[in-house]
């Protein structure tokens, strides 16, 4: 596989909870001069976000439930809702992974409602799995539960666990899903190798905070 427009494939995210304003306009300043596919920010900042990009073909991407997923469903249900009024084109939402983890059949009923939300106004629902508290055979019946109900892209991770994405779960998770529903990388995401890397094994997006460094280090490979 050789990756070309590398920028296309990144999310430059910013979801750190000190998070200024003039942090929020460099980001956007960045996505257009990059051109990423997108920007994953907080929910307070998506309206903002949306009004610095509406000239730009950057998707403006928010989180729900975030970042421990263990929020009542009519809670995201209203994130959700309130989140693509203000102007998110994609939802990242963290699933339940206490009710998972219970063996409840919750987090399929809830995704099911989030992706319909989602999908009345034709936004796209990523399911953020948290991987790093999951083993093999917990990755692959929580990929099928996503795809059941209706997910767009399955994402590994948060950014806030101790470990991030990995070459072997994007492989897994890839090898689970049908061609239909993408695989989000993120967590721990730093060099365009890694970027590179993550792609090859079967991501469609990269979610990471250094989209800048990447693409510099990237550009300098094609001279």
């Amino acid at each position: 596989m050789i990756v070309h427009n590398l920028q296309r494939f990144i999310e430059h995210t910013l979801l750190y909870p000190t998070t200024k304003e003039e942090d929020i306009l460099q980001l956007t300043q960045a996505a257009k001069e990059f051109e990423f596919v997108g920007v994953c920010v907080p929910p307070f900042w998506v309206k903002k976000v949306k009004r610095e990009l509406e000239e730009s073909d950057v998707q403006v991407v928010t989180v729900v439930g975030f970042p421990f997923g263990y929020q009542m469903t009519e809670t995201k249900v209203f994130e959700t809702k309130q989140a693509i009024k203000n102007g998110a084109d994609e939802i990242d939402v963290v699933w339940s992974l206490t009710a998972f983890k219970s063996g409840m059949n919750w987090p399929k009923i809830e995704l099911a409602k989030l992706a319909s939300v989602c999908h009345e106004e034709e936004k796209i629902i990523k399911v953020i799995l948290e991987t790093a508290y999951l083993n093999e055979g917990e990755i692959k019946e929580a990929c099928k539960i996503c795809s059941d109900a209706g997910a767009d892209f399955v994402k590994t991770s948060t950014g806030f666990a101790p470990e991030g994405a990995t070459l072997e779960n994007i492989r897994l998770i890839r090898s689970c899903l049908p061609s239909n529903v993408g695989v989000k990388a993120s967590g721990g995401i730093k060099t365009a190798a890694q970027a590179i890397a993550l792609l090859k094994a079967g991501a469609d997006r990269l979610g990471t905070s250094s989209g800048v460094s990447i693409m510099e280090e990237w550009s300098q490979t094609q001279d």
